[in-house]
């Protein structure tokens, strides 16, 4: 007679487990079943096919009923999610509500979050930048965190490689604090932004104006078409999930890739509870989930385990995998976990209005803009606080309608649009420093509706932010002014941490087990076999947004990870 349990257990026991589809989560099981894997993707939500699950991607604004804003009792209900610019009528079904996972906030902290499918890659600004040798180097040099144990040298070429598969829109700028990549044909500044731009360079040695680089297919590559993705269409309608392909993200990309190589598993509706650690083995051996439809705890079994549930996720999932070995989560000896938590500073934003060009307006849709790469301590310290920060800017054709007039007048006034003065604006981006006092950590007492401790989220602003503030906002109204523009103002929006939705470190890499989690192959230092590629590994912010060098990250983890275990050394 067959024994049954073994039969089970065989057939829940994979090559590799990877637990989150996100962006980085896609990667890892793109490049795992690429090469040869038998992997396992699990993802807490639901599942999101690539066009199929878009319900709202091709609605009119007058097939919505509330033409794209959401209910007052909606908004009064999340005010938290609320916050989110992506978070309306046409998206609201891809993002957490606020009581289908609440958390603890020790100080003000919007934790947004996407559970489906593809996690958060539906929803992101699909910004990309790579991180410079300065970003690697800083901590080192500043003292303001753990040394980062790669260098950029390590991580280029994993940044062409995922470059080349997402398709990447930029220009070849020659800047050495923001290096170039492998690059689609850029987007366009318009004229008010190549105004600025000169008088920018004109005025200034050190800073420069840039199209933003993302993740955006402006001409299709055959890799691309073989994924079957197409060119971007510029509707700017991302967040409701892309028909064309157009935008990178796991649904249309990775996830799909992955599996036509026959090679990969996908379970949604599998909320991951804890990963298993086998004392004999001294490794892990697999992870506990909570099937979400049925509460049902079962067990799934790998040789390799890669965690990309997201950063904060992560570091739960991490902090509540105890065992006798691992009393304070896995991999904890250091007592680091959870710990030097960081994000990126979106707080302030400057306006003004540009006298010029009134000859010319824009015509039609852009999935991005201008950027301002950090200027700030990039080849020493410079200022009175440490770091720095990037910038966005934009410049578009204000408009309005004449609302005097009775009647027919009245009509006519609103039916005529006029043009008034260009207006310019610009949004920080700073990189916060990782202490130990920002930490996310379980609460004792509390959990959530699968019996899992709730996240306890204590991370704040410090006086280094408020230091960032002032300088973004006078040099950045010092360079408006100078190019000309006029009714100038700054604006502390007083966002709260984590709206940037940018949350990284908890389990950051770094050269020492005694002060780091992961090393330099985003390997646990005390259990090799389980790997962090998300944001949780981040040792420092930079200024860049991260997307990129996690999936970065994920493929050069993978490449290690296959050939350790082929050698045996997992």
């Amino acid at each position: 007679m067959a024994n049954f349990n073994i039969d089970s257990k065989k057939a829940r026991t994979y090559d590799a487990i990877v637990v989150g589809s996100g962006i980085s989560g896609g990667w890892s099981a793109k490049e795992l079943t690429e090469k040869g894997m038998k992997t396992l993707l699990l993802e807490r939500g639901r599942n999101v096919e690539h066009i199929k699950d878009y319900p709202t991607t091709n609605m009119m604004p007058w097939e919505f009923e509330h033409r794209g804003r959401l209910p007052k009792e909606i908004t009064d209900a999340n005010p938290i999610v609320s916050k989110c610019y992506a978070f309306g009528e046409s998206s609201a079904h891809f993002f957490v509500k606020d009581n289908e996972h609440p958390y603890v906030q020790e100080k003000p902290f919007d934790w947004l979050r996407g559970y489906q499918v593809g996690g958060k890659s539906l929803l992101w600004a699909r910004q990309t930048q790579r991180w410079s040798k300065y970003d690697f180097e800083g901590p080192a040099r500043d003292k303001f965190a753990v040394e980062w144990p790669i260098s950029y040298d390590d991580i280029a070429p994993w940044y062409s490689h995922v470059e080349k598969f997402a398709g990447i829109t930029g220009n070849k700028d020659g800047l050495d604090a923001l290096p170039d990549g492998e690059f689609l044909p850029p987007h366009e500044l318009n004229c008010v932004e190549k105004y600025f731009k000169e008088q920018v360079s004109k005025n200034y040695k050190d800073r420069h104006i840039i199209i933003g680089r993302a993740a955006h297919i402006t001409e299709p590559q055959q890799v691309h078409l073989d994924q079957g993705r197409a060119k971007c269409q510029h509707r700017t309608m991302c967040e409701r999930g892309c028909p064309f392909g157009g935008y990178f993200s796991s649904n249309s990309s990775t996830i799909p890739w992955a599996l036509k190589t026959g090679n990969l598993t996908l379970r949604p509706h599998s909320v991951v509870h804890s990963i298993i650690y086998d004392d004999k083995k001294q490794k892990a051996s697999g992870v506990r989930v909570i099937d979400a439809t049925t509460n049902e705890m079962m067990e799934f079994y790998a040789d390799i385990i890669f965690v990309n549930a997201a950063a904060l996720n992560t570091n739960l999932i991490l902090l509540n995998s105890t065992s006798s070995r691992f009393p304070n989560g896995l991999g904890n000896d250091s007592g680091v976990l959870g710990k030097y938590v960081a994000f990126h500073n979106y707080r302030a934003s400057i306006s003004g209005e540009y006298e010029g060009f009134l000859d010319s307006t824009t015509d039609g849709r852009r999935p991005n803009g201008g950027y301002i790469p950090r200027f700030r301590n990039v080849y020493k310290q410079e200022t009175d606080f440490l770091r720095g920060y990037a910038a966005g800017f934009t410049a578009y054709r204000q408009t309005y309608n004449d609302k005097n007039g009775v009647g027919e007048s009245l009509k006519a006034g609103l039916h005529e649009t006029k043009y008034g003065n260009w207006g310019v604006g610009s949004h920080m981006m700073g990189e916060t420093i990782p202490k130990e006092s920002s930490y996310v950590a379980l609460d004792k007492t509390q959990k959530d509706a699968w019996g899992i401790p709730l996240l306890k989220i204590d991370v704040g602003y410090d006086d280094n932010d408020e230091k960032m503030i002032k300088d973004y906002i006078e040099q950045v109204s010092e360079m408006f002014s100078n190019a000309g523009f006029k009714n100038v103002k700054a604006h502390d929006g007083k966002r709260n941490p984590g709206n940037d939705i940018h949350e990284m470190g908890g389990a950051r890499m770094g050269k020492d087990p005694k002060t780091s989690i992961l090393n330099k192959w985003n390997q646990v230092h005390a259990c090799k076999n389980v790997f962090v590629t998300d944001g949780a590994s981040m040792t420092s912010t930079s200024t860049q947004n991260p997307s990129l060098t996690y999936m970065a990250l994920s493929a050069r983890a993978v490449d290690h990870a296959v050939k350790e275990m082929k050698a045996k050394n997992l």
